[in-house]
């Protein structure tokens, strides 16, 4: 990969001071204040992007929007502008697990316009084993790099697979108005 990669939540930021990031990529709650622990990050670039983590239009929530899509791509382009050695890229929202996943695999899926999209879904995976990327964020990013259905196709057997290590998320996904998510799991059976 010509970059690396890293993804967290708020509260494992400090974690990341010293492992020489490059760029990063903040997922923010719209009320949310700027994480203190970014300023003790060295000299890199920042892309502030500030929506909830939903997959609907909400009266009192900000959903993601193809604007943010779009900003979030253009900012992956800008992994391979020239600096003195390879971009680390670190995404994050409040938990690490669903902006943040969605957004490197929108990144990686630009990267890597052949690379199907089960094997981007592992790798985000792989890197964070928590991920349960927003499907909002999937389909509009989905259509703007014109997979034509790929990436959302995808993106049920990783909530499967999640279900499965962890049945309790079934009902805190319901309970966040995230019912099409885990309808798209379901689907793939109940076997655990």
């Amino acid at each position: 990969m010509p970059f690396r990669t890293t993804i967290c939540g708020i509260e494992e930021l400090g974690d990341h001071c010293e492992i020489g990031v490059s760029h990063v990529l903040s997922i923010l709650d719209p009320p949310a204040p700027e994480p203190p622990a970014l300023g003790s990050y060295g000299e890199h670039v920042r892309l502030e992007l500030r929506f909830d983590d939903v997959i609907e239009e909400q009266t009192g929530f900000v959903a993601p929007d193809a604007a943010d899509i779009d900003r979030i791509l253009e900012f992956g382009r800008s992994l391979h502008d020239e600096a003195p050695g390879p971009a680390h890229l670190l995404v994050h929202c409040h938990a690490g697990i669903s902006r943040s996943s969605a957004a490197l695999a929108l990144i990686l899926a630009q990267d890597r316009p052949d690379a199907p999209a089960p094997e981007i879904l592992a790798e985000v995976l792989q890197l964070r084993d928590k991920a349960w990327p927003n499907l909002r964020m999937i389909e509009l990013g989905d259509a703007a790099l014109g997979r034509r259905g790929e990436l959302v196709a995808a993106v049920p057997a990783l909530y499967h697979f999640q279900l499965r290590r962890r049945p309790h998320l079934e009902q805190y996904f319901i309970d966040g108005g995230r019912r099409r998510e885990v309808d798209l799991a379901l689907s793939l059976g109940r076997d655990w």
